[in-house]
């Protein structure tokens, strides 16, 4: 891979634009990395979605641009007949294909820029950068009637494609422009015939290396109990196409079929002069097979849709929320240079509690936070609770309440939910608070219960409660509240999700965990950036393991205090730090300024992303290399010794996405630098001395002339 012309280098060049054809017969959106052709005559479908970078294509079949059951018919909006094989779509095929008569035709388009999903107040204290919002890109929007049989409907396909990014976004909005209402009860988004990039003629679609698909596609219709994309897009499915007749596959089973569309619903009923407008599927185009480039496309992607994920204060979990335990943790988190104080789970934080009183005890708190700028929140408890049978899920296959992803849950339509997110945001507005940590958000349950006012039954209640979620969390971003969120809403306005750790790890001895928490920031990089994900480290006594899992008395375990400091303050991951203080002697105190500092003064290149070098085995030194073309210091590399002796290490560190090319500089911990010259494969070799139990960094920047 040569870095001239690499986007994930230096993405300028690549600009989007939406381009009709000479003859209106078609129209591209491209930016030099993808592009997509929409086919407009006889109907509207896409014909062409290519891979500029490795000039490969990725469709392989034409289909609809969306399919949607109204009022119990089901009808695509625009699409092509007449492919006679499904492996490939030849030119010489296009001028033949037919549209369908009962589908929604096209009968216009319009051209424009990209624009906000919502609003974003941006903390700048916390972010290295400043995104722009929206992405600068470009929109296409097609526009469809309905057949004259179902009346003065009107569709609209909706795409975006960003600027330095090979991604494609689409969504729809259907408008009911007649004087009856209709009932959306299901829908589909997305229908993309790809290639497929390995032969599989037999097994099932386990056997099937999703790694090496050339699109990676993930939407923000989200939620679940995970903390990776894989594991909370309950949208986007990849299936085996009926229609390929001719595959490799005996039982013609592989999944190649892209079919964006919700488990069940949305069963939307859309009034006369209203309209719907349908969740968000972004298609990222991926050139190549490798893990860590995939990974650092991904983040990209996430860093450009969600830059609010990039905000990345230093915060502390106090555990009682009594005024004087609160005002002692924003002390000593003004005096270390930490940012965030969240009352946490236990400490008697109730967002709940609507009394005047307590309202204004908190605002005291809050503005007394303010005065030493660190940001005050709380702790919030939605999902896996029971509130009464009346405003609980209902599980469909019971009629009562039980059965839910968590055991129980309250239904967020019901009257209850109702009432909870209207006392949230009264919190908010009285209090002055700026961060919400909202454990159990929605994860996806249905609820059959038919007299919740805020779902009409079974078939709409996962739509009307991710809505009811996802409208809360933008109206928290459109407000600067920091959102803590362990779910996958970075899409809806959250900004951290747990990085992915067991809790009972922390009742493990200390010097376990101290690995432990290694290999948990270097497997949870692969898809997050530093900030998109928190850690935990619990001072005092957390589900067991007495003394010897136990960091407090702080002072009295000071050197494994520093290694967990200088785990996370090392991978720019911010951690919960819960207890009731953060230092216990001067000396533990000059230890947490000490990391805060070393993060503060590299902050920008601790927030950029992560390099995997070599995982924590606890066996031989471990380590990552954060990278940043764009900055003075394009590198930064952390190396781990778990071993009690002292180790000295040849290491070769890859720097191709440092940008650095020929010779760079290299500034060691101890104030040494060094030059040093790149092979052929971007790498360096480094010298590198770490002390037993120890670690040690290192800087790169561009040789000075």
């Amino acid at each position: 891979m040569s870095a001239a012309g690499d986007w994930l280098i230096d993405p300028t060049p690549f600009v989007a634009h939406v381009t009709p054809s000479a003859d209106g017969r078609e129209v591209e959106l491209a930016n030099g990395l993808v592009r997509r052709v929409i086919r407009l005559r006889p109907d509207a479908a896409t014909v062409t979605f290519d891979d500029l970078m490795t000039g490969q294509t990725l469709l392989r079949s034409v289909r609809p641009e969306a399919q949607l059951t109204l009022d119990g018919t089901n009808f695509d909006v625009g699409g092509l007949m007449g492919q006679p094989i499904h492996n490939y779509l030849s030119d010489s095929w296009l001028n033949n294909l037919t549209n369908n008569p009962s589908a929604f035709h096209f009968v216009g388009l319009r051209i424009g820029r990209t624009e906000a999903r919502f609003s974003w107040l941006k903390r700048r204290e916390w972010l290295t950068d400043d995104p722009p919002w929206p992405p600068p890109g470009a929109s296409l929007t097609l526009e469809f009637d309905a057949p004259t049989n179902l009346g003065a409907i009107k569709a609209e396909v909706h795409y975006e494609i960003y600027d330095g990014l090979p991604l494609v976004a689409k969504w729809f909005v259907l408008r009911n422009d007649s004087s009856h209402p209709v009932v959306l009860n299901s829908m589909l988004v997305e229908e993309l015939a790809v290639v497929e990039p390995e032969s599989m003629v037999g097994g099932t679609a386990s056997n099937f290396r999703g790694a090496y698909r050339g699109v990676d596609v993930f939407s923000d219709y989200s939620f679940g109990g995970g903390m990776n994309p894989a594991a909370d897009s309950p949208a986007v499915h990849w299936t085996n196409d009926p229609v390929y007749e001719t595959q490799v596959h005996y039982d013609r089973q592989t999944p190649c079929l892209l079919r964006c569309a919700p488990p069940i619903g949305p069963a939307e009923r859309i009034e006369p002069g209203k309209t719907f407008e349908s969740f968000r599927v972004f298609e990222l185009v991926q050139d190549s097979t490798e893990r860590e480039r995939r990974g650092l496309a991904l983040r990209r992607s996430y860093r450009t849709l969600a830059p609010w994920s990039q905000e990345n204060p230093i915060l502390m979990h106090v555990r009682s929320a009594e005024p004087a335990a609160v005002k002692e943790a924003i002390d000593q988190c003004a005096a270390v240079g930490f940012e965030m104080v969240i009352m946490t789970f236990g400490s008697g934080i109730d967002m709940e509690n609507e009394k005047p009183e307590y309202l204004a005890e908190v605002k005291s708190l809050a503005d007394y936070g303010r005065s030493k700028n660190i940001a005050l929140g709380g702790y919030s408890l939605l999902a896996s609770r029971s509130i009464d049978t009346a405003n609980d899920a209902i599980n469909p296959a019971t009629g009562k309440p039980g059965g839910a992803i968590f055991g129980n849950s309250p239904c967020l339509g019901s009257r209850w939910g109702e009432d909870y997110f209207r006392k949230l945001r009264q919190f908010f507005e009285q209090t002055g608070c700026g961060v919400l940590e909202n454990d159990g958000s929605y994860p996806g349950d249905v609820c059959a219960a038919t007299n919740h006012p805020g779902h009409a039954g079974l078939q709409d209640s996962q739509w009307k409660q991710w809505k009811i979620m996802a409208g809360f969390y933008q109206w928290c971003r459109a407000r600067g509240i920091y959102l803590n969120v362990p779910d996958w809403y970075y899409l809806a306005g959250s900004s951290k999700c747990g990085m992915g750790y067991r809790e009972s790890n922390w009742s493990l001895p200390r010097d376990e965990q101290e690995i432990i928490e290694r290999q948990n920031i270097f497997d949870g990089t692969w898809e997050k950036t530093p900030s998109m994900g928190w850690m935990f480290v619990p001072l005092t006594e957390y589900q067991g393991g007495g003394e010897a899992a136990t960091i407090e008395p702080l002072k009295d375990h000071l050197p494994h205090y520093e290694t967990r400091l200088a785990n996370l303050f090392g991978a720019g991951v911010q951690a919960c730090y819960r207890g009731p203080r953060l230092y216990d002697s001067d000396e533990t105190k000059a230890v947490v300024q000490k990391w805060v500092s070393f993060y503060k003064a590299h902050r920008a290149i601790l927030d950029s992303d992560i390099i995997h070098l070599r995982r924590a085995d606890g066996r031989d030194w471990d380590g990552w290399l954060h990278v940043n073309p764009r900055l003075p210091e394009c590198g930064l590399a952390v190396f781990y010794n778990p071993l009690n002796e002292s180790i000295q290490r040849k290491i070769q560190v890859p720097l191709y996405y440092t940008g650095l090319i020929n010779r760079a500089t290299v500034r060691h911990e101890d104030g040494s630098s060094e030059e040093v010259t790149l092979g052929r494969d971007y790498s360096a070799e480094v010298n590198v001395k770490i002390a037993a139990r120890g670690r040690t960094w290192l800087v790169l920047r561009l040789p000075e002339k």
